[in-house]
């Protein structure tokens, strides 16, 4: 892997500064937290150490984020998880919220905070490779993004206003959504149209005496509940497979017409993916992001970039599943010995390091070049269809050796499984990405040239 150092790395002129490591202890503890229920297993440190070919400050972050989750995070994994129990007390909610924001207050303090916005906007300002490799780390713990600053569908959108939004919308949106005093939803899935094909979209805005006009339908729209505003996706002109005629338009959830009709269950559980109903919704004229016809474009910026977040953020929760799976395999006695000296375990280990390796490298290639301003089309449909399938494997082996621990509550692998399974729908079927990649190197063919691999 190349340093990330190399040809026609962007850099900032002023990047922001960091909390001195040595302020925060030593990377890796010995013991933080056994698991509820007797289980005698460890809540295992993250071992992260500098990496040789890639910057300094790179390793920096790495090296900040991990001793974060390691000392702040890990040791308050079971009241963190109480914000979201719906069996937590009001008591246990509450402590559990004066932890989160402890820990928020420290993550600020280190200058990690929002690494996908610029400083100006209360961001840490973080070049894209910064941000993948921290993604990877702060993904060890169940939720840990949240303490970051960085949790969907916030970040995306944040992203998208900052690219698109004028600049009363950022005053209006942007600024209060990054300091925590709204929270957003996206709204672009249909049920009647299929998600993998964004020309299908049938919702409609039209313009009237200054006004968008927007009726349509839509599920999955992620935080729908707690939203303040959604960035709806609309057709504003056009029909049938024109994608040059979508537009992103904010809506507030309070608008007359948006009627929230309930949170789509997922994995047979409630949720706050909404399904939506837009009646003659109005919104004025300005709460279009950028140009009438630019939504399509708004739609592959938030997604290509999200991919490469999404599987580095699958990388660290495999990272953690592995940790679990092989301690769990040296201290599980079985028939006569522990399991990790049976030849079925051993195997465990070994295709699930193959996995995570593979996954890792695919992932930060992927990331280099997007760092770089090349074409990484391809790469990101990669990396879409294996990094999520070996996320599942790598989890599915470490339920395997838990046994019925795996998939109860008490370990973070059930929520693991789901997620995984879930990416490989998310943000484009696996079957759309091998299609795609299919057709690019194809297409290279079809010109008289072979596939370069090494670039």
């Amino acid at each position: 892997m190349k340093a990330a150092s190399g040809r026609n790395r962007r850099f900032r002129s002023t990047p922001p500064t960091l909390t001195c490591l040595k302020d925060w202890g030593p990377t890796s503890s010995t013991l933080i937290e056994v698991f509820p229920g007797n289980l005698g297993v460890r809540n295992m440190p993250m071992n992260v150490n500098p990496i040789p070919t890639v910057d300094q400050r790179i390793n920096e972050i790495r090296e900040l984020t991990a001793r974060i989750v390691n000392k702040e995070i890990l040791p308050h994994e079971r009241s963190l998880a109480a914000r979201w129990r719906r069996d937590a007390s009001a008591d246990e909610k509450a402590a559990s919220r004066a932890v989160a924001e402890t820990i928020k207050d420290k993550v600020k303090k280190a200058g990690l905070w929002a690494p996908h916005l610029p400083p100006a906007y209360g961001g840490a300002g973080l070049s894209f490779l910064e941000h993948a490799y921290m993604n990877e780390i702060l993904a060890y713990t169940p939720g840990g993004a949240a303490l970051f600053g960085v949790v969907a569908p916030n970040s995306g959108n944040q992203t998208i206003l900052l690219k698109y939004g004028t600049e009363e919308q950022k005053r209006k949106w942007l600024v209060p959504l990054t300091e925590g005093k709204m929270e957003s939803g996206f709204s672009m899935t249909e049920p009647d149209a299929p998600g993998s094909d964004p020309r299908a979209i049938k919702t409609t805005a039209r313009l009237e005496k200054g006004e968008w006009v927007i009726n349509g339908h839509k599920w999955f729209t992620s935080n729908g509940f707690r939203a303040d505003f959604l960035i709806v996706m609309c057709r504003t002109e056009g029909a049938g497979r024109d994608t040059g005629r979508m537009t992103q338009i904010i809506v507030p959830t309070k608008t007359p017409g948006l009627r929230i009709v309930r949170g789509v269950e997922v994995w047979g559980q409630p949720s706050d993916h909404c399904e939506i109903v837009y009646d003659n919704v109005r919104v004025p004229e300005a709460n279009a992001l950028g140009e009438a016809g630019s939504g399509h474009k708004a739609a592959q910026d938030r997604l290509g970039a999200g991919r490469v977040f999404h599987c580095m953020n699958s990388i660290g929760q495999m990272w953690r599943a592995f940790d679990l799976m092989v301690e769990r395999a040296a201290m599980r006695e079985v028939h006569g010995g522990v399991l990790a000296s049976k030849q079925f375990i051993q195997g465990f280990i070994a295709d699930s390091y193959i996995d995570i390796q593979a996954a890792r490298l695919m992932t930060i290639r992927c990331a280099e070049m997007m760092e770089d301003g090349g074409d990484p089309r391809t790469d990101i449909s990669a990396i879409k269809v294996f990094v999520p399938a070996a996320y599942q494997r790598v989890v599915d082996r470490a339920i395997q050796v838990w046994g019925a621990a795996g998939v109860s509550g008490d370990t973070p692998l059930a929520g693991m499984y789901l997620g995984a399974r879930t990416l490989r729908i998310a943000d484009g079927p696996d079957e759309v990405h091998r299609i795609l990649i299919a057709r690019n190197v194809l297409s290279r063919y079809a010109e008289g040239e072979g596939w370069d691999f090494g670039n």
